[in-house]
């Protein structure tokens, strides 16, 4: 999607880190931007910052459920008309570990980082194929969905690999109505995702000697606008993934080669399977070829 002036964007967790770095771009670009997030305070924040623009509009709205996210559609369009590109950004982090007793916090983190992911395409999808102009779909996963987290980080990973899933699904099934998707993976970046949303969560942070103290930090972090910035142009050239922190590579090599070591490599397999993968492929291939990338 290469020509964005005067197209309008949805972001969700649009009012502070990645989301507003997003929203900030679009908005240079000439898009009109509704940014959405479950926080009053982050939403008066960035409506002082931006108040004289005709541009934005800002929808207060809980993407773990969905009659808030179909309203906050509804909005969207009766204020801007057609959205074009949805991005799926807000999330939380915690959710606790996958060995431990405690369903609530991890049923909280999975309803929000995936499915407020969910809840955003099967309200925004149909829409957009329905006004027949293209559009584009970032989901924000994060690394953590490629390179697993230990411990704590169970849910928070859990969830993010499912986006990932999701994303890569997306991708094709939206080829036919000339709707790219991208899977948008950062790394540290500074953002308020420590800063949990949600007021009636009151779990602490690791602190410091905690086990887990040592991913709850932003020293270093990547500027979200840099972010934002990535995405933009990744939206233009209809990229399947978005990778801003380059200091993953050698690690997802690493993890890609154990993958592929995995696999037989002098097997004799069924013809019928084997004819029954090619069909597989055959159809996958010819879904991302219409999607032309640029």
């Amino acid at each position: 999607m290469k020509d964005l002036e005067g197209k309008v964007a949805f972001v969700t967790g649009g009012a502070s880190g990645i989301g507003y770095g997003m929203a900030r771009t679009f908005l240079k670009a000439g898009m009109k931007v509704v940014i959405a997030d479950v926080n009053q305070a982050h939403l008066d924040e960035v409506c002082e910052e931006l108040q004289g623009s005709n541009a934005v509009h800002f929808i207060k709205v809980d993407v773990s459920n969905r009659d808030d996210v179909k309203h906050a559609a509804d909005e969207a369009e009766r204020v801007f008309g057609k959205v074009h590109v949805l991005c799926n950004n807000a999330g939380v982090s915690g959710g606790g570990s996958v060995d431990d007793g405690d369903f609530d916090d991890w049923d909280r983190v999975i309803g929000i980082n995936f499915g407020g992911v969910v809840n955003g395409v099967k309200v925004f999808a149909e829409r957009m194929i329905a006004h027949g102009e293209g559009g584009h779909i970032v989901n924000t996963s994060s690394m953590a969905g490629i390179v697993p987290l230990p411990q704590e980080g169970g849910a928070y990973t859990t969830s993010k690999f499912a986006v990932r899933g999701l994303t890569e699904s997306l991708r094709l099934s939206m080829a036919p109505h000339n709707i790219g998707v991208s899977l948008l993976c950062p790394g540290l970046t500074a953002t308020r995702i420590l800063e949990d949303p949600t007021p009636e969560n009151k779990k602490p942070l690791a602190r410091e000697g905690d086990p887990d103290a040592m991913f709850n930090t932003m020293e270093g972090a990547m500027d979200p606008l840099e972010v934002g910035e990535v995405v933009l142009e990744s939206i233009r050239r209809n990229e399947p993934y978005i990778l801003p922190h380059g200091e993953f590579r050698e690690e997802v090599r690493e993890l890609f080669d154990d993958i592929l070591n995995a696999f037989p490599v002098d097997q004799e397999a069924d013809q019928k399977r084997l004819d029954f993968e090619e069909r597989r492929r055959t159809m996958t291939d010819n879904l991302r070829k219409m999607m032309p990338r640029g």
